[in-house]
């Protein structure tokens, strides 16, 4: 029966089926990542300024807050591996019609429609290998996701560089006489592609299947996981932990008991704003124009990019490594002192900086690469804690009964404030200064060592049938 280990988990069939799921993570942060890099080509192909400009960047974080809710609640109508092939579909549409998109009204519709896609391989993802993989396992595995976002980013990021290189810039003419930017959006057919193709390989969560009554195939599904005797128990203890007198349901999210909200729920909230609230995503989707705003050039800044796409990966393995041996908890209150310290020494490097004549900020000497560096450390320490932790933990720590709705409520919450701050960064940068904006990041960073201490249960090694909410 393959490679058998980890409790007699069948890590043979178990890696394929994580490493496909994972697609969906990598498309996640292609389609996140590769609008950076493209906005001096939007910009003047739509005539923006920094507000269009802002909302033209972040409309796909509007179809992502809508994507991740009603996936949330479709998973357990259509089953996990349905809907991550319907992202799949809305990849592939929404990177044809960027690409082809005449005016910035036709590129914002067809970005909030890859942003459903987004949306819902983001929750999906780590959702559906929590439910595939051994507890003692499942954060180990479930970080692959975070990788393969962070490989989607840098993957777009070096796409982007190789692109307005060989084409003199982003807005030069490429193939066909279209500009350079327009193929940086073009280039995700491919990914797209092998991801929906992939999805036809992998079974359906047994744990969705035993939702819908479809027992048997749930059982031939843990067995083909686990082996038939842990299949029979697994079977058993899911059914067990679903109320039996209805469907999982929003409400479902209000304790009977109290009439409250649970407390589980406000948890994955919390994690889910935080992880935006700290602004990590102002590197991820303005890095180019941030770095370039203190002196680097197009190019530079581009590698600037790659080397942060680089190192978060790097991050990533690292945690990948450590987070089933100490824990879900320590490593995001690790994250938050680390992210909040980066932070503010960006906040006093932009403190004082001064406009040149031609508008554009300039930092003291030496100070452009303080900001920089600390950046870059700020990246590292996100990417070893909240980064992946949040997805993981989002994926697990919502009982069998709830986790759908779980999910819906976290993911909407957590691409609404994404939403919130990437739009407003450019508007904020303009007319606050950089220096109160990373402020407040590092601000939301130390509060989030607070939030965690008080309020997030560890998770690890804990079976998804004994989640308590």
């Amino acid at each position: 029966m393959g490679n058998t280990n980890s409790r007699g988990a069948n890590m043979g069939v178990i890696a394929p089926i994580v490493a496909v799921a994972t697609i969906g993570g990598f498309m996640f942060g292609y389609d996140s990542g590769v609008v950076n890099g493209t906005q001096a080509g939007l910009e003047s192909a739509f005539n923006l300024k920094e507000l269009g400009t802002g909302l033209t960047v972040g409309a796909i974080l509007a179809g992502c807050a809508i994507g991740a809710f009603a996936a949330g609640r479709l998973a357990d109508v259509l089953g996990r591996r349905r809907v991550m092939m319907i992202s799949a579909v809305l990849f592939l549409f929404s990177a044809l019609a960027a690409a082809a998109a005449d005016s910035a009204y036709t590129f914002i519709l067809a970005r909030i429609v890859g942003g459903f896609g987004v949306g819902a391989a983001s929750v999906l993802s780590p959702a559906y290998i929590s439910e595939v993989t051994p507890a003692n396992l499942r954060g180990r595995l479930a970080t692959v996701q975070q990788i393969m976002i962070i490989t989607g980013l840098t993957g777009a990021f070096v796409i982007n560089y190789v692109l307005a290189k060989v084409a003199g810039s982003s807005t030069a003419p490429f193939w066909f006489g279209y500009p350079a930017w327009r193929w940086m959006f073009l280039a995700q057919i491919v990914p797209a592609a092998v991801y929906f193709l992939a999805l036809l390989q992998i079974p359906e969560s047994p744990r969705f299947l035993v939702l819908r009554d479809r027992v048997d195939e749930a059982h031939a599904v843990l067995t083909r996981l686990f082996g038939a005797d842990e299949a029979t128990r697994k079977v058993a203890e899911i059914a067990a932990s679903l109320t039996k007198d209805h469907r999982p349901r929003l409400a479902d999210l209000v304790d009977p008991a109290s009439g409250k909200v649970r407390k589980v729920v406000w948890a994955g909230i919390g994690l889910a704003v935080f992880q935006q609230l700290v602004g990590i995503n102002i590197i991820f989707y303005y890095g180019a124009v941030l770095w370039q705003s203190v002196g680097f050039t197009e190019a530079d800044a581009l590698i600037n990019n790659i080397l942060s796409g680089s190192l978060s990966i790097a991050a990533c393995i690292a945690a990948a490594l450590v987070i089933d041996r100490i824990g879900r908890k320590p490593l995001l209150l690790i994250g938050s002192l680390g992210m909040a310290i980066t932070l503010a020494v960006v906040a006093y490097c932009f403190s004082t900086a001064t406009l040149g004549a031609d508008g554009a900020v300039q930092l003291a000497h030496g100070l452009g690469m303080v900001a920089l560096v600390s950046a870059l450390g700020y990246v590292v320490f996100f990417n070893f804690s909240w980064g992946p932790v949040m997805w993981v933990m989002l994926g697990e720590m919502f009982p069998t009964q709830i986790r759908g709705s779980g999910l819906a409520v976290s993911g909407f919450a957590q691409w609404t404030a994404n939403f919130v701050i990437s739009v407003s960064f450019l508007w904020l940068a303009k007319h606050v200064g950089l220096a109160a904006t990373y402020g407040f990041y590092a601000t939301s960073a130390l509060i989030s060592f607070f939030f965690v201490s008080a309020l997030v249960r560890e998770t690890a090694g804990i079976e998804l049938e004994a989640m308590e909410g």
